[in-house]
Formats: structure tokens, sequence, C-alpha cells
């Protein structure tokens, strides 16, 4: 096993010991058949001649000799712009299992990851080893001879939750005999597919998440719904039956909503929300950028823009002065369109003026949530530096905000939803039903979904992750057709659907035990415990070593 020589014959340029995928090269199994490099999608792998000098030596003469051979062989390019992403496509397609991608276990490629100006980017992950916090709470409050017959695997369980304003008892008796405007409510399953835009997802992606959540609901009968991100979605799923599976996101750049708005008189049915999105927990107060890499003809049509060019969305909606303005404007307009029949809600980054946006949202009776985004939250374009240093975790602020709604008394009437991390390290139900406990109704997962039915390749040491340059080795965030149609939307949609299927199994191994069957326990913080006191005492909850 060797390395793969760089290119460049430039002393002073960079070794691939300065990049942080290696490639490792076996010459003797390698038949040359040029795979390797034609499906690489950074293009660092090369087939060049090279010439190779052999020396001559003959016993019989003092003279000494040398004779040249000429080969084909594999370069790996070390132009910063052209590194090794680590994404292991070479070693998928190799027939002789003679190349694949070492991590390099130095750590001067760090120094080594910028060019141009451009800030380091990384796809939708912080770089911290271990578990995070929510992996660290367990749920401890058991319930010995309370209900002695509950059975995961026998009993009933009443998982779902609810979207919407939910009024007290006594007000909706009151609203129903007098005919007044009852608030829109959705029975929904609290885990729910985050916003990912049709323009960042690829339309196989797409499809095979939206094959997937009408197969939950039809046959499995899991009400599983998923977010569009900035962009819309589809025509066709506008004026489809699916539509009341997708909560539409309208963001600070407006793309995709003519074509929603055209489709409101032939829409089939509503759909099951409307997100307003003021931030996201990955960069809090930084707008987004869609590159012109993955702005095809089919996104330029559906965003009302010329193809081949870069999409930036505004840090803030350029209409609105400030968040109380939104849920005076925004929030009654976006309802009025729907006719009222159509939950509302802001979408915003964890930070701490999230109480303050919280208890304007509590004064206005058309707005019907909230969603906090914390700072674990993903994104395929997201700098560094954001990522890493900006924002807020999502468990400190939604106990925050839940213990507000507390001292309000309306816990039960404004639905919080948080996300940010969730199923970071692959315990997606644990950490979801740690949130429901610190007091949300639901939880919102994106990277999860792409890891789990889609494969997607990246992971904590930076490998892949180009996410936002349209080059997905996978086709999970390409727009390029040669590429994405190596997804297959059929095989995604069977994963999701088991990924909600075990999701669904280890919420009731989970709320067997505390006793609970009826209903979804938000809010039950004395059945969750930790073994950091400090954690403990911000959240509220029971300390345990």
């Amino acid at each position: 096993m060797v390395s793969i020589r760089s290119i460049s014959s430039d002393p002073g340029s960079l070794s691939p010991n300065d990049l942080p995928w290696i490639i490792e090269h076996r010459e003797d199994r390698c038949t040359l058949c040029g795979k390797c490099a034609a499906v690489c999608p950074v293009n660092t792998l090369k087939l060049t001649y090279m010439r190779k000098r052999m020396p001559k030596i003959v016993l019989s003469s003092s003279e000494r000799g040398s004779s040249y051979k000429t080969f084909v062989g594999i370069r790996q390019n070390t132009d910063v712009g052209r590194r090794c992403i680590g994404c292991g496509t070479c070693a998928m397609v190799c027939p002789n299992e003679a190349i694949h991608p070492t991590h390099n276990k130095t750590d001067r490629y760090k120094f080594q990851n910028t060019k141009n100006g451009q800030a380091p980017t990384r796809g939708g992950r912080r770089n911290e080893p271990g578990p995070t916090l929510l992996d660290k709470i367990s749920f401890n409050r058991i319930s010995m001879l309370t209900d002695p017959a509950l059975d995961a695997g026998r009993h009933e369980f009443t998982m779902n939750t609810l979207l919407g304003r939910v009024l007290p008892p006594e007000e909706f008796i009151r609203r129903q005999s007098t005919g007044e405007w009852i608030p829109p409510v959705r029975e929904i399953f609290p885990f729910i597919i985050g916003s990912m835009s049709f323009g960042a997802l690829s339309p196989n992606m797409w499809l095979g998440l939206l094959q997937g959540v009408a197969y939950c609901n039809e046959v499995l009968g899991i009400p599983v719904v998923m977010a569009t991100g900035e962009g819309g979605c589809p025509p066709w799923v506008l004026r489809s039956p699916f539509l009341k599976y997708i909560m539409l996101q309208i963001a600070s750049g407006y793309f995709g909503w003519d074509e929603i708005i055209r489709a409101i008189p032939d829409m089939q049915c509503n759909p099951a929300a409307i997100e307003i999105k003021y931030g996201q927990g990955a960069k809090p107060g930084d707008g987004g950028l869609l590159m012109w890499y993955k702005v095809s003809k089919l996104i330029a049509r559906l965003r009302g823009v010329p193809e081949g060019v870069d999409l930036p969305s505004p840090p803030v909606h350029q209409t609105l002065y400030s968040i109380e303005e939104s849920v005076m404007k925004m929030i009654q307009t976006m309802s009025m369109a729907f006719d009222f029949k159509v939950p509302v809600y802001p979408k915003i980054s964890g930070s701490n003026s999230a109480k303050s946006v919280l208890n304007n949202l509590v004064r206005n009776p058309y707005a019907s949530a909230l969603m906090i985004d914390g700072i674990d939250g993903g994104t395929g374009a997201a700098y560094n530096v954001s990522m890493d240093a900006t924002g807020h975790p999502i468990a400190s602020n939604l106990r925050e905000c839940y213990l507000d709604l507390c001292a309000q008394g309306k816990q039960n009437e404004i639905p919080l939803f948080a996300a940010g991390g969730v199923g970071k390290n692959g315990n997606v139900t644990q950490n979801g039903l740690a949130l429901i406990m610190l007091g949300a109704s639901g939880v919102h997962m994106g990277k999860y979904i792409m890891q789990a039915a889609a494969g997607c390749l990246g992971n904590e040491q930076n490998r892949c992750n180009v996410c936002n340059l349209g080059i997905c080795p996978k086709g999970i965030t390409s727009q390029n057709p040669k590429i994405y149609r190596r997804l297959d939307p059929d095989r995604v949609a069977e994963r999701v659907a088991e990924t909600f299927m075990s999701i669904q199994t280890e919420m009731k191994k989970v709320m067997a035990p505390l006793g609970r069957s009826q209903s979804l326990p938000i809010g039950m913080s004395d059945a969750l415990g930790i073994g950091d006191k400090d954690a403990a005492e911000r959240l509220n909850i029971r300390y345990v070593c």
C-alpha cells in the first residue's frame, strides 16, 4: 500500500500530507481502468503519463547508463480547490479494491483549508467528538406499580402531537357554540423532517422524501410531515393531494412563492402549515446562499430567476421592521391567504431574545406555534465560525421558553418545536424525547434523515461536506442529472419509512416505563436526570450520579 504522489512537482506546493484526506493506492492491484478518476466529484484524481528512470548496470563493463520507462499512473491533486474530500466514491467503483482515502492523522490540513479568501465551510456539522448534552440525559422516573400491564409491544400508545394554537376547553366550547373562528390545529407525528429546500436537495432526494412521507401517512398510519426550505416545492406537488403532508416555508428571499400563490386556486388540499423563517441555528443572523452551481433550469423556473446565478437570501425579511410587525403583518397575511385554515408560525434561531419573540406570539391569536433552531442545527453551506461560535444551545433555550409559558399559564396553548443536533450521534429518539420532556411539542431533524435515508457520506472528520457545491457524490444535494441519477428515490422512500417505524418503536420503549400511553410526555421534566450538576441546575431537572 502506497500513497499516491501529487500532480505538482513544485517543491513549494502543498503535499498530500497537508490535506485532510490522503489517497492510498495499490499499484499491484490497479488495472488503470480510470473509473476512480471518472467518478471523483472534485477531480482530485488524474490519470497521467509518467517517465520513470530505470538504472542500467552492466557487470562486464565499467560504464553506467540509464533507461527510461513511460507508463500511466494515478496522481492526487494537491490544489486546495481540488483536494480529496474523503467521500470514498473511488473505492466504491474500483473493481479491484486498489484505492481508498485515508484520513490524515495530523492536523496540518486545518491551516490549508482556504482559497481566494473564502472562509472555511462545513457540511452542517460541528467537530465535537463524544456525546452531546442531549445524549447524556436519561429517563429515570420508572413506573413500577401504577400500570404493571403497560407493555411496549402490546399496549396502545398515543404518540402524536398538535401543531396549532390550542384553546382552553371552556373557550373552545364557547366558540364552537357561537360559531366563532377556531384556530386550525393539525395532529402530526412529533418527529418532523426539517427544512431542506428543493434547490438544496436534488429532485430524486426530494421525491424520495415525499414518497416516504406519503407511505408513512397512508399505509403505516404515522402522520409524518416534512418542511420545505427557502424556494418552495415542485409545482405538481402544490396541485397534488400530497400537499397536506408539506409545511411550506417562506423565507427572507421569498423564492418560489410566486408559484405557490398562483397555485392556491388549484390546490386540492391545504398544506400542513406555513413556516416563516427568520433564522436558522447553524448561522443565525446570516442569510442563505444557493450557489450558481445548483441553480439549474428547473430551479431557476421555480424561483423565477435566471439560470446559473447565485441566489442569496437576505439576513432578515426586507419588508419587516421588527418581530412585532411580523406577528401583526406576515402571520395574519398568510393566515388570510389560506382562509385562516392553516397553522402559521415563525422559525427563529436560538438566542437570548427567543423569549421576547414568544411573548409577542402569545398575544397574537393567529400565531400557531414557535420553532426554535439551536446552535447545532445543520446546513450544507454554513461557515465554521458561524456553526462553532454563533447561536444558542437548544436545550436551555427551549427550557427557558417553556418555563416562561408555564409562568403565564399558556404551556398548553402555544406549542414549541425544537431543532439543532437531534440525532447528531444517532440517538435520534433519545434526543427528541429529551427535548419533548423539556417542553417541546415536537422536534425537527434534517441531517439525521440525510444520513439515515440517503447514506450521506459526511462526518465529524470533515469528510465530504460539499453540500453547497452541487457535486455531492451520492446525488443528495446536486442538481446535476449525471450525479443525482445515482440516487434511487424508491430506496430513499423505503429507508424513510423504516426510519420512522424504528423511531415509533423506540418511543414506545421509553414511554412504557414512564407509565405514559395516552399522551406524549410534553414537559414531563421530573422523568429526566443528568450526571452534570451545572446542566441539571440550568435545565431544572434531577441531578443523578
